[in-house]
């Protein structure tokens, strides 16, 4: 069916267009210049009547829907009664239940205690200083095509320069950066890949001196690299042996993204600690650390906290999206959706040449391009967006488009959106 109504943008679009240049900071970048009025599971409608199809979910946010049913109807419940109060000064009933799920849902069944923030680099810099507190080290360990933030910290943890890191230095000391498993490009396997990084660990920073290992299951803006199998074990294995801490970022992967509630439950690694934010509240800002009993319990009273985190909406939100996960069996439908996805694109890949490897979790999935320059990513993303598809592009190189497609979207919507995609594709 004919979901455009003008060419994309459309002539609202570009009206609004015209006035943020007057009034936003052109530091902030946007992959598609449409105004979004509404949406419904799986498209946004803008400000000219187009409907488009939303392969990315705000960047794997909107994992339930936009709006969920239960978000929604959970936030105007809570923004009635109250809108803020600061957990820090008089706390309320919704911080404890969200701290709970928490607990409840993230891998392991040790005890554990959770604090809220408002966003994923907030939730990362929290672990750090959690890290270093506990064991009284400083170093930090990240790795090579990792993605952790904006801040100055989690800019020092994130791997590439530009936009993220290009003349905002200096960084945060005290950060060292070993190899990835890219099993694309590095042909190890994840015993081997993961050799490779401790030697690296010991040799350059001393487990001694090292605090945290801080890790994305699924690489997300480095390009959605799967590491190969036994990577992640190896490496938590050898932070158990060496007092290190064992530090999941699953902010991209978490909440039923990749078929699971958590990536790290792909391989049975329990982190010590784990941050989460994106798909957490349906769309609403929060994030949270959770983790061992002992090690969150160890920080001093006021060490922890800020003024809007877990801000009771928010928190509405958030269990509103948690039950709707649980209702819909969100990891099942994930799954659903990654062998949809990943039937079709090696169908594709087959009729071309350009791509270099399928891959991903679930409803997580990326196309890497053979050619490692942004060029044709670029130019398949665009031709997408004519069309009224909204796909995203990642990688260090630029190379990469990935679907972060909502995990209600219905079958229909999520073939039309492939179509366009493939055509784009063998252009």
């Amino acid at each position: 069916m004919t979901r455009l109504r003008t060419p994309i943008p459309g002539p609202k679009s570009l009206e609004l267009q015209a006035r943020r240049k007057a009034a936003v900071a052109s530091g902030v970048g946007s992959t598609l210049p449409v105004y979004v009025e509404s949406a419904d599971d799986g498209l946004l409608i803008d400000v000219d009547g187009n409907q488009l199809i939303d392969l990315g979910s705000g960047i794997a946010v909107t994992n339930v829907g936009n709006p969920a049913p239960a978000v929604a109807e959970a936030v105007h419940a809570q923004i009635d009664r109250f809108s803020h109060t600061c957990f820090m000064i008089t706390p309320y009933e919704g911080y404890l239940e969200v701290c709970e799920e928490l607990n409840r849902l993230t891998p392991g069944d040790h005890e554990k205690r959770s604090v809220l923030f408002n966003s994923g680099a907030e939730a990362v810099e929290n672990a750090v200083k959690i890290a270093r507190h506990v064991t009284g080290r400083q170093a930090v360990v990240v790795f090579d095509h990792g993605y952790h933030g904006r801040t100055n910290l989690t800019m020092a943890l994130t791997a590439k320069n530009m936009p993220y890191k290009h003349r905002f230095g200096p960084f945060a000391p005290e950060v060292y950066r070993v190899p990835a498993s890219y099993p694309l490009h590095d042909g190890l396997s994840g015993a081997e890949a993961a050799a490779k990084a401790v030697a690296a660990i010991e040799k350059q920073v001393g487990a001694d001196n090292t605090a945290a290992v801080v890790i994305e299951p699924i690489q997300g803006e480095g390009g959605f690299i799967a590491p190969a199998a036994d990577f992640l074990p190896a490496v938590a294995q050898w932070c158990r042996e060496r007092g290190v801490l064992f530090v999941a970022d699953e902010i991209q992967t978490g909440f039923c993204r990749t078929g699971e509630w958590f990536a790290t439950n792909h391989e049975g690694v329990v982190p010590d600690l784990i941050t989460t934010a994106k798909g957490i509240a349906g769309g609403l800002p929060l994030a949270a650390v959770t983790g061992r009993a002992e090690i969150m319990d160890a920080v001093h009273v006021g060490g922890l906290g800020g003024t809007y985190g877990g801000n009771p909406v928010a928190c509405a939100a958030a269990l509103g999206a948690i039950r709707t996960m649980r209702e819909r069996d969100l990891n099942a439908q994930s799954r659903r959706i990654e062998e949809t996805v990943v039937g079709r694109l090696k169908a594709v890949a087959e009729k071309t040449d350009i791509i270099a490897e399928i891959r991903g979790r679930g409803a997580m999935i990326a196309i890497e391009f053979t050619e490692r320059t942004p060029e044709v990513a670029a130019r398949v993303a665009k031709a997408c967006h004519d069309q009224g598809v909204v796909v995203l592009t990642c990688g260090t190189y630029g190379n990469v488009i990935r679907l972060l497609p909502p995990l209600v979207i219905p079958d229909d919507l999520l073939a039309e959106g492939l179509d366009v995609l493939e055509g784009a594709l063998l252009a």
